[in-house]
């Protein structure tokens, strides 16, 4: 990134540092994360972002990933492969399940959402951070090759093999709605962000017209629907027996 882009960060986004949405995400699984519980990191993968260490804030800190590498992953106390779809632990296991970065790359999102709600326990939290299928990004994804998604990433600073295949399939309010819906969970909250054009910084240029768009979508909740951010609360039935509609907001 130039020194330029770099003036423009202080100047335009001094409130915004790094990984700005996965510091917004972490908030959000802290406020309902008790030492006494046992949580589940979906998705882990070999531990790139600190700030899903959670660590000495609950009782045991569990990953799963599709990838070997996550036994690497430094942030947990036991990581586990996930074979054919299906989360290698009992009915019931966790009071958290967290995933960040995760759902686009789902391409069954309905048989992985029933599985995290079978190893959530009753009245449990699932909670989610994903790119928003309507924003600029994944649109342009979706038309692109993969190998531009590794070059895009390589100006990002972040390693080709950090670049996945992706399917956007639980990437709107409709969808995860549907989703909670389908999988049996008592209820669903949405909330969707715009900050710093992440993806557009590595030119001057580029950087303008991410900057126009942001300034443009939080101008008013009409177009909130666009913001590239979504993070989600999903929340298991208190009793294995209820059946409750899925409320959303």
């Amino acid at each position: 990134m130039s020194k330029l882009c770099t003036w423009i960060d202080k100047r335009l986004y001094p409130q915004y540092g790094d990984y700005w949405d996965q510091q917004l995400f972490r908030a959000e699984v802290v406020k309902r994360l008790h030492p006494s519980h046992v949580l589940l990191d979906f998705g882990a993968g070999r531990g790139a972002n600190r700030n899903m260490n959670f660590r000495g804030q609950a009782a045991k800190v569990c990953g799963v990933d599709v990838d070997p590498i996550v036994h690497e992953n430094p942030f947990l106390d036991e990581a586990k492969e996930l074979v054919d779809g299906s989360i290698p632990y009992p009915d019931q296991t966790f009071d958290v399940v967290v995933s960040s970065d995760v759902l686009e790359h789902l391409e069954d999102p309905v048989a992985t959402f029933r599985e995290i709600r079978r190893v959530l326990k009753p009245g449990g939290w699932f909670l989610s951070k994903t790119p928003n299928a309507w924003h600029y990004v994944p649109l342009i994804s979706r038309c692109t090759p993969h190998w531009f998604h590794e070059w895009v990433n390589k100006k990002r600073g972040r390693e080709a093999n950090d670049t996945f295949p992706t399917f956007y399939r639980a990437n709107t309010k409709r969808a995860l709605r549907a989703l909670a819906a389908e999988a049996g969970f008592s209820s669903v909250e949405t909330d969707m962000f715009e900050g710093r054009p992440e993806y557009l910084r590595f030119s001057v240029p580029s950087y303008a017209i991410g900057a126009i768009y942001q300034r443009m979508v939080t101008s008013c909740a009409f177009l909130a629907s666009l913001r590239v951010v979504v993070i989600s609360r999903f929340q298991a039935p208190q009793s294995v027996h209820r059946e409750a509609a899925v409320h959303s907001s």
